[in-house]
């Protein structure tokens, strides 16, 4: 395999340790765009993620006349409202944000005007008819292509409240929904099969919306959105990364403050737990309506195992470096019920396994998981296929290698952890651009 543009070579090293600094939540970052450009006036945000999906979320919302004032990681958004938002006039390039992409069809469901949305070429071949099904029923028209991006919506001033089960346990899905619920007649009801992220829910609740949500979401609409603040805490997602890194090869610990521990999110660490690793857990407290605290964590000799597939729902991000996390550990591992890695930016199931094989791991993949045979990682060359997750993940491979590992297409690591390689860096990895 030839070496392409945008790689990075992950070196061996003996330990790392210190405190590393995590960037605002991806998925609360993009709500909280949706949110302030609906509501009339001038929303605040606080510890905002200025990763380039969020980024493309903010073109797209530019064009329909909303305005952005950046200071650090405080963001002001000044909307004139859903109601008075402007017709584009060209398409919305969404770049590779799927959440994006997903949001923006619920938020304009009740437009006046057509919008058409498309992205890059990894989104395009991501699943956009599922989110599509449930808005038509209430009386959006949306169009896909081949069930996937570019997608044309024609919003409608009539929505009406639907009552759906969700066909697989998604945060983005059930979003979308609720966020057209906001503008639609009647009690819309929202069933999934298992837990899902809720930081919609939560911020609706956090805003004054009035909501029931658990398995079960009702709403009744319409609502209007006041302007207010919002505040986003540290990703979890990103966290994943040096959390397991700390676990492979930090004798004296990492301390990763002020992390989202949402009970949805954190299924990583319970199966981390199961696999004998241990964490201190201090300083718990809530921004907003999620629960934060600080993370510590130091080196644990891990054991393969079968993966809870109840966990799966609540750990599907970081799944990649749960992976990584397996290659290193005692024994075999093994995952199922994880279908929806195929359906990411890349598919997860698949790249995962052949990076590992290129690096001299074991791995067995099945149609809904993977089987990993833990042992020593080899030097190597792995694609990340412009995943930003599969990207950090085998960055943090390196770490454990007997060589260097070279990551190709490695530049969408800036969609939700813009100076990663810089934050690993001074931990102690060693990671450096390819020439």
């Amino acid at each position: 395999m030839m070496l392409k543009k945008e790689s990075l070579v992950s070196s061996p090293v003996s330990d790392i340790s210190g405190t590393v600094d995590i960037p605002g939540d991806k998925s609360i970052s993009q709500r909280a765009l949706c949110l302030g450009a609906m509501a009339k006036g001038t929303t605040t945000v606080s510890g905002f993620l200025l990763g380039q999906d969020c980024i493309s979320t903010m073109e797209a919302l530019s064009s329909f006349g909303v305005k952005f004032e950046l200071e650090g990681t405080n963001l002001r958004i000044i909307s004139r409202g859903l109601k008075n938002f402007t017709a584009p006039k060209k398409d919305l390039d969404l770049g590779n944000s799927g959440t994006g992409m997903r949001l923006l069809m619920g938020l304009l469901s009740s437009s006046t005007f057509s919008t058409r949305l498309s992205g890059d070429n990894s989104l395009s071949r991501r699943p956009m008819e599922r989110v599509a099904e449930p808005l038509r029923l209430m009386g959006a028209r949306i169009k896909t292509s081949n069930g996937c991006a570019p997608v044309e919506i024609i919003g409608s001033s009539h929505l009406k409240g639907i009552d759906y089960d969700l066909p697989a346990a998604s945060a983005q899905l059930k979003s979308a929904i609720l966020l057209a619920s906001l503008n639609s007649e009647g009690r819309t009801v929202i069933r999934s099969p298992g837990p899902s992220r809720d930081h919609t829910e939560r911020m609706f609740k956090s805003i004054g919306i009035d909501l029931n949500y658990g398995i079960e979401v009702s709403i009744v609409g319409p609502q209007e959105l006041s302007p207010s603040h919002l505040s986003v805490p540290k990703d979890f997602s990103s966290a994943a990364f040096f959390i397991v890194a700390g676990l492979l090869n930090s004798k004296d610990g990492v301390l990763i403050p002020e992390v989202n521990m949402n009970y949805t999110r954190i299924g990583l660490l319970k199966i981390l737990e199961n696999m004998g690793a241990r964490f201190e857990i201090s300083n718990k407290r809530k921004i907003g309506e999620e629960s934060i605290a600080d993370i510590f964590v130091k080196k644990t000799d891990l054991k393969g195992l079968t993966v809870d597939p109840s966990l799966i729902s609540l750990s599907i991000d970081e799944l990649p470096i749960l992976f990584i996390a397996a290659a290193c550990a005692e024994g075999i591992t093994q995952i199922t019920g994880a279908k929806e890695l195929r359906f990411k930016e890349s598919d997860r199931i698949s790249a995962m396994s052949e990076g590992l094989k290129n690096l001299g791991v074991k791995t067995i993949e099945k149609d809904d998981g993977i089987v990993i045979f833990g042992g020593k990682i080899k030097e190597g060359i792995v694609d990340s296929l412009g995943d930003h997750r599969i990207a950090m993940s085998f960055v943090i491979a390196g770490m454990k290698s007997e060589g260097d590992i070279y990551i190709n297409n490695t530049k969408n690591i800036d969609t939700s952890f813009p100076d990663f390689v810089d934050k690993a860096n001074k931990l102690g990895l060693k990671v450096i651009k390819s020439k």
